[in-house]
């Protein structure tokens, strides 16, 4: 099976192109091949750990070349949500590294009961008392921006939690539901087709999650190809009840996929 007629790729990063300091074998001449075919190819990640710039930057190091501007993460959505809501004041608990790509979003002063909380990757900073601050301030009527929710990830060390667990702690502490702003959110598609200029019929996302990726490629419209590396279980896949439009093995039989 081939799929023709695609334009633009929209390309998971991490259990796709690399595992930790690792990239996976035949990734760096698979992106080659894709750009030299011409096709948009924008990197989208959920990663809420490292900024934009430093996701870029660790890229380079492995050595793929693209510039810094074609990896999306959810910390513009996350700024474009709260500016539409009207949010003055938001609480971060996200990684150090990711404030760079929030500075549109005013922290609020400590006391200051905020009107959102910024959730990302806060590794071992997810303690007691960083969450239940967040539970007493949406108790409050804080609102909690996700940037995402996904179950898991996949270390050099094997599977570890990932934000999903806590977003889900604290949805149940409160009864109040997230707003999510990264995949497999259609919001967080439809930005990075935008700025590919590319349209849904004629793009594919490549994914180690069959949820976020593939999942929330295809309620997007796009076609969504799930890869057996990175966090990729063959139970899970078949739990989830989402059917990929393709499965391959690598990104490096990518090309192939896509040839006619």
């Amino acid at each position: 099976m081939a799929l023709t007629g695609i334009t633009t790729v929209l390309l998971d990063l991490d259990g796709v192109l690399y595992v930790d300091e690792d990239p996976i074998p035949g990734a760096l001449e698979a992106v080659e091949e894709l750009r030299g075919r011409g096709l948009q190819l924008r990197f989208v990640t959920n990663t809420t750990s490292r900024s934009r710039a430093q996701v870029a930057a660790r890229l380079a190091r492995l050595g793929f070349t693209l510039p810094a501007d074609s990896v999306l993460t959810p910390a513009a959505l996350a700024v474009r949500h709260c500016g539409a809501r009207g949010h003055r004041r938001v609480r971060f608990l996200v990684a150090p590294a990711l404030r760079e790509d929030l500075a549109g979003l005013a922290e609020a002063p400590a006391g200051e009961q905020p009107d959102a909380i910024i959730l990302g990757d806060l590794g071992e900073g997810f303690t007691y008392h960083a969450l239940n601050n967040a539970f007493r301030a949406m108790e409050a009527g804080a609102e909690l921006v996700a940037l995402q929710r996904n179950r898991f990830w996949r270390r050099s060390d094997g599977l570890a939690m990932d934000v999903g667990a806590y977003v889900a702690a604290l949805e149940y502490a409160t009864g109040m539901e997230a707003t999510v702003v990264g995949k497999p959110e259609p919001a967080f598609f439809a930005a990075a087709l935008a700025d590919a200029h590319g349209d849904s019929a004629h793009a594919v996302m490549v994914g180690d999650d069959i949820e976020a990726d593939v999942g929330g490629a295809q309620a997007a419209g796009i076609h969504g190809v799930l890869v057996r590396t990175g966090k990729f279980r063959e139970g899970a896949a078949a739990r989830s009840g989402v059917v990929p439009t393709a499965t391959i093995d690598s990104i490096a039989d990518l090309p192939a996929l896509l040839d006619g």
